[in-house]
C-alpha cells in the first residue's frame, strides 16, 4: 500500500513546493487573501523560503524518478516538515489561523513520506 500512496504524494506535493517556491520569486499581484502575507516579507525571506521550498519540491520528485542518492528524498521531507513547523509559528505570530490547518496537513504529509521513505518503502538506488 505505501508503495502506491508515497509516489502520488512525492509528485503531488513536490509539485505544489515548487510552484510555492517560484511564487515567491515573482509574488504576483491579486493573491487569494489566505497569501496575502508573501506581500509581508522581506526579499531575504522570499529568497530563503522559496529557494528551499523548491530544493525540497525537487529532492522529494528527483532521486524517485532518476533512482540518485534516494535518502535525499527523506532529507527533503524532513527539511520541508520543519519549514511547515515555521510556518505554523509564523502565522500564530500574525494571528492567521486560517492558514495553520493546511500548513499542518502538509506537515502530516512531509512526516508520512520522512518516514514511509526511510523505513516503511525505501527508494531503491540506481
Amino acid at each position: 500500500m505505501h508503495e502506491k500512496i508515497l509516489p502520488v504524494l512525492q509528485w503531488v506535493f513536490g509539485i505544489y513546493f515548487i510552484a510555492i517556491g517560484v511564487m515567491h520569486f515573482i509574488v504576483p499581484e491579486g493573491l487569494p487573501s489566505q497569501m496575502s502575507w508573501m506581500y509581508d516579507l522581506s526579499d531575504t525571506q522570499h529568497w530563503i523560503s522559496g529557494g528551499a521550498e523548491i530544493l525540497g519540491g525537487l529532492g522529494l520528485i528527483l532521486p524517485m524518478v532518476t533512482g540518485i542518492q534516494p535518502n535525499l528524498t527523506v532529507l527533503a521531507a524532513v527539511g520541508l516538515f520543519a519549514l511547515m513547523l515555521a510556518a505554523i509559528v509564523f502565522h500564530l505570530g500574525r494571528d492567521e489561523v486560517s492558514n495553520i490547518p493546511i500548513n499542518v496537513i502538509v506537515a502530516a504529509a512531509m512526516a508520512y513520506i520522512a518516514y514511509g521513505r526511510a523505513r516503511l518503502a525505501p527508494l531503491p538506488s540506481r
